[in-house]
C-alpha cells in the first residue's frame, strides 16, 4: 500500500513516462495552425491587397484619356450647327500635360470662332502649372501617400498577426496550466481516497481510532471539490482555446476530448537570449505598430506639402498647335504661326482657407509624433517587464523543481512515521497540502514563464517568432 501511494504521490515525475495513446498538441504546432488558418490571419493578408488596390486607383490618376464632344442643332430642316472634338489627353508626373485632338465643325449657323477648313483641324498641345501644382499636386500626392500605404499594410498585417497570435498564446498556456493542474488534483484525490481506505481497514482492526475515518473522509470530499473546479477551468480554456483552432477553407474545429498539451516535464523553463535583449535598442523598427505611425507621419507630411502648395497662385499656360490636315499627313504643311494658347490665373485675397488648412496639417504631424512617442516610451517598458519576469520565473522554476523534490521525500518520511505509529494523520494531510501546493505553484510558474517570453516578443513585435 505505501508504495502505490508513494508512486501516485510522485505523479509527475512516474506517470509521464507511461505510454499514452491521446493526441499532443504542442505550442509550436498550435500557433502554426492559428497563423495558416485563422480568419483574422487571412484578413490580415488582405491588407496588402488593399494597399495594392490603392495604388493602382491612385495610379489611374496618371491614365491617358481619350474624349470626344459632339453637339448638333437641328431646327425648320436646316442644320444649324454641328461641332465636334476628339483627342487625347496624357497626364506626367512632372504637371506637364500633352494633348492631341481633331475638330471638324460645319453648320449654317456655326459661330465663326468655331469655323474651320472642311477636312477639320488637328491640334497637339501642352498645358503647364508654373504656380500652384509646379512640384506637386493632388494627383502627384495621393499616389505619393499610395506608395507609404503599400508600405503600411505590410506593418498592419504583421500587427494583426502579432496581436492575434499573442492572444492565442496566452490561451494556450492557459490551457496547458489548468490540464497539469487537473492531473495533480487527480492524483491527489486517488491518494485520499487510497486512504481513506487504509485508515478504515485499520480502525475495524482496531489499530487506528475511527475519528480519523471522518477526517480522511473529510479530505477525500474537499479534494473532490477541488478537482471539480480545476476540471472547469480546464473545459473553459479547452472552450476558449477552440476559438482559435481552424481547419483550411474557414471550417471553425472544436477540441477533441483525447488531445492534451505537453505534461509539465516535457516543458523546459525558457530565457531572453541575447538577440531578444537587442531587440529594445530597435523597437522603433521591429514593432509594426511604431512603424505604422511612422508612416502614418509619412502620409501626413505629403499631405502638408501638397497644402502648404496651395498656398501660391494658379497660374496654368496652355499652348496648342494647330494645322489642317493635307494629304495623308496632318501635319505636312504646318506652319509655326498657326496656334492657340491661353493662361489662366487666380489667387484668393485673404488665403485664409488655405493657411488653415496648413495650420491643421502641421498641428495633425505634431499630433502624431507625440503619439509616437509616447506609444514608444510605453512599449518599451512593456518590452522590459516581460524580460525581467522572464528571468525571474527562470529563476524561481529552479528553485522550485528543488522544491517539489524536497516536499515529495518530506511526504514520504512523514508517511512511513504515520505507518510506524509515529505521526498522526493530520501531519500526513498537512505535508500532502504541502506538496500539491509546490507542484500547483511549478507548474503555474511554468506556464507564467513561458507567457512572460510570449509577451516579450509582442511587445517587442516578433510575432509570429522566426525559427
Amino acid at each position: 500500500m505505501k508504495q502505490i501511494i508513494y508512486i501516485l504521490l510522485l505523479f509527475p515525475f512516474v506517470l509521464i513516462g507511461q505510454n499514452d495513446p491521446v493526441s499532443v498538441l504542442t505550442f509550436q504546432d498550435f500557433m502554426e495552425r492559428v497563423e495558416e488558418h485563422h480568419p483574422l490571419s487571412i484578413q490580415a493578408n488582405l491588407k496588402i491587397e488593399e494597399g495594392e488596390a490603392k495604388l493602382r486607383k491612385a495610379r489611374g490618376n496618371f491614365d491617358p484619356k481619350a474624349y470626344s464632344d459632339v453637339s448638333q442643332k437641328y431646327f425648320t430642316d436646316k442644320q444649324y450647327y454641328n461641332v465636334s472634338n476628339s483627342g487625347l489627353k496624357i497626364p506626367t508626373w512632372y504637371g506637364l500635360d500633352f494633348s492631341g485632338g481633331y475638330t471638324q465643325n460645319d453648320g449654317v449657323f456655326l459661330n465663326p470662332e468655331n469655323n474651320t477648313p472642311a477636312a477639320g483641324l488637328w491640334n497637339a498641345g501642352v498645358s503647364l502649372s508654373v504656380g500652384q501644382g509646379l512640384f506637386i499636386d493632388k494627383r502627384r500626392a495621393e499616389l505619393k501617400q499610395a506608395k507609404i500605404y503599400i508600405k503600411s499594410s505590410v506593418a498592419e498585417r504583421e500587427l494583426l498577426y502579432n496581436n492575434l497570435l499573442y492572444e492565442a498564446g496566452q490561451a494556450y498556456w492557459g490551457w496547458f496550466e489548468s490540464y497539469n493542474s487537473v492531473l495533480i488534483y487527480e492524483s491527489a484525490l486517488e491518494v485520499a481516497q487510497q486512504r481513506y481506505q487504509s485508515v478504515k481497514q485499520g480502525a475495524l482492526l482496531g489499530d487506528k481510532p475511527f475519528i480519523d475515518t471522518v477526517e480522511a473522509s473529510i479530505q477525500v470530499q474537499n479534494r473532490m471539490i477541488t478537482l471539480q473546479e480545476a476540471e472547469l477551468n480546464y473545459e473553459n480554456a479547452s472552450a476558449l482555446l477552440s476559438v482559435y483552432m481552424w481547419m483550411e477553407g474557414l471550417v471553425p474545429l472544436e477540441l477533441a476530448p483525447e488531445t492534451r498539451p505537453n505534461f509539465s516535464n516535457e516543458i523546459e523553463p525558457v530565457e531572453a537570449d541575447v538577440d531578444l535583449r537587442l531587440n529594445l535598442d530597435s523597437v522603433s523598427i521591429t514593432h509594426p505598430m511604431l512603424r505604422a505611425y511612422q508612416y502614418k507621419i509619412e502620409q501626413l507630411e505629403v499631405d502638408r506639402k501638397w497644402k502648404q502648395e496651395q498656398i501660391k497662385p494658379q497660374l496654368n499656360l496652355k499652348y496648342n498647335a494647330i494645322n489642317k490636315p493635307v494629304g495623308n499627313n496632318a501635319f505636312d504643311g504646318y506652319n509655326i504661326n498657326n496656334y492657340t494658347w491661353g493662361v489662366e490665373f487666380s489667387m484668393p485675397i485673404f488665403l485664409r482657407k488655405e493657411r488653415g488648412s496648413l495650420e491643421l496639417a502641421k498641428l495633425k504631424i505634431n499630433e502624431a509624433e507625440l503619439e509616437l512617442t509616447s506609444k514608444e516610451a510605453a512599449i518599451t517598458y512593456k518590452a522590459r517587464a516581460a524580460l525581467n519576469v522572464l528571468l525571474n520565473t527562470k529563476r524561481q522554476l529552479t528553485i522550485y523543481e528543488r522544491t517539489v523534490k524536497d516536499n515529495a521525500r518530506l511526504l514520504d518520511g512523514e508517511r512511513k512515521m504515520f505507518n510506524a505509529g509515529e505521526s498522526s494523520l493530520f501531519m500526513v494531510n498537512s505535508r500532502e497540502s504541502g506538496y500539491i501546493k509546490t507542484q500547483l505553484k511549478y507548474v503555474q510558474l511554468l506556464a507564467k514563464n513561458h507567457k512572460a517570453l510570449l509577451t516579450a516578443d509582442y511587445t517587442l513585435g516578433l510575432l509570429p517568432r522566426k525559427k
